[in-house]
């Protein structure tokens, strides 16, 4: 468990930092700081090799550059599970892969039973379908004892596939036009990538170097960055042996290192620069709007539906097993604690919507919203259950 504890203890901390970097930006977004505030957004930053230009916005860098090392933590979380961790076997992953499908599923329903005609809309409903791992488990510590280690370790399952879902929809769903020519360089970086692991490679160096071709390329090609991430972590070796045929780990190596910087710099920093929401020029009728509730609804009502729903179902079928110790109002509680979406929620925003003041930022507020309710919800009813 000291890898579990060490764990929750990050991304515990990573949450306090969330919430300061949350309220910052509120804070910046609803002042005489705003223009200040627009200014740093729009900074911009640009790398130029040859005739080989990158010319963006802070703003941009920040969720094109460095989410995508956060993707690329997320795939070496989820290649290192599915070898040797919590879904490693089929009986480990019954319980969390039915949950998370449910998490997904009906969120995205209840969103387009309200979004379904609005052709501007529909395209954001993966929007409510996210959990951020972070602020779920940094809730979950603040229970300490009350709740069974079980209960920590089906929710950072859950929150592993939830993720590799993420990925998935983002492939599949929020791609643009494509070019021929980076898809192609996309594919020979990644052709590099495997043939590196498969020759036995060891050196993080080489995959880095790849890795940024990679990175590029797929920038250019239409298909989002952060797949870049994912992509090399799913090549980055496991076990390996260095030059005096000591045995380590390349991949459980970067991930520690990467730990810190994304759950101290690069989440806080995404937090920051998107959760900024001028809520003074937002009213109540604007939130009762379909978009706005389609997401709250989705993150609140209909996360906790459908993890706990599904969890039910699987349970009672036997294809699965609560986890040891731990109650139905417990499950139920970590259930509602799912609809805490926030970073991933407003990332996906951000590529459903391209156009931030579509929804006069009614869709940001309501994804601030559902995943407060559904944090302060969850911990309360996990807070009062008995403990078995």
């Amino acid at each position: 468990m000291n890898f579990i504890e060490e764990f929750i203890q990050k991304e515990s901390a990573s949450g306090l930092l969330l919430i300061g970097a949350t309220v910052l930006a509120l804070l910046f977004s609803n002042t005489f700081l705003l223009p200040l505030y627009e200014v740093f957004l729009h900074v911009p930053v640009e790398i130029r090799v040859g005739a080989l230009h990158l010319d963006k916005s802070l703003y941009h860098w920040v969720n094109d550059g460095l989410m995508a090392v956060f993707f690329l933590l997320i795939g070496l979380e989820v290649k290192r599970e599915i070898l040797e961790g919590h879904l490693a076997s089929l009986s480990q992953v019954a319980l969390p892969g039915f949950a998370a499908i449910g998490g997904m599923l009906v969120p995205a329903l209840v969103y387009l039973a309200f979004n379904s005609e609005n052709t501007d809309a529909v395209t954001g409903w993966a929007i409510p379908t996210a959990t951020d791992i972070a602020f779920a488990l940094g809730i979950l510590s603040l229970l300490g004892s009350r709740v069974p280690a079980s209960i920590k370790v089906f929710l950072m399952a859950l929150a592993i596939i939830d993720d590799l879902g993420a990925i998935i929809i983002i492939a599949l769903f929020y791609t643009t036009d494509l070019s021929t020519l980076s898809i192609s360089v996309a594919l020979v970086s990644l052709g590099v990538l495997i043939g590196l692991n498969l020759c036995g490679v060891t050196k993080k160096a080489a995959y880095f170097i790849v890795g940024v071709v990679l990175w590029i390329s797929v920038l250019k090609s239409g298909v989002h960055a952060t797949l870049a991430g994912v992509a090399l972590a799913f090549t980055i070796p496991l076990h390996a042996k260095d030059e005096n045929g000591k045995s380590h780990s390349p991949l459980k190596e970067i991930e520690h290192n990467l730990h810190f910087w994304v759950a101290f710099f690069i989440l806080p920093l995404f937090a920051f620069v998107n959760a900024g929401v001028d809520i003074t020029g937002i009213s109540f009728t604007q939130m009762g709007g379909t978009v706005p509730m389609g997401i709250m609804l989705g993150l609140f009502a209909g996360k906790q539906l459908g993890v706990f729903g599904f969890s039910w179902l699987a349970i009672k079928l036997r294809l699965a097993v609560l986890p040891e110790g731990c109650s139905w109002l417990q499950l139920y509680g970590v259930s509602v604690l799912t609809g805490i979406g926030f970073t991933m929620s407003l990332f996906i925003v951000s590529l459903a919507f391209e156009d931030d003041s579509m929804f006069q930022y009614t869709d940001k507020l309501a994804i601030l919203l559902g995943s407060a309710a559904s944090g302060v919800a969850g911990y309360f009813i996990l807070k009062f259950a008995k403990r078995t």
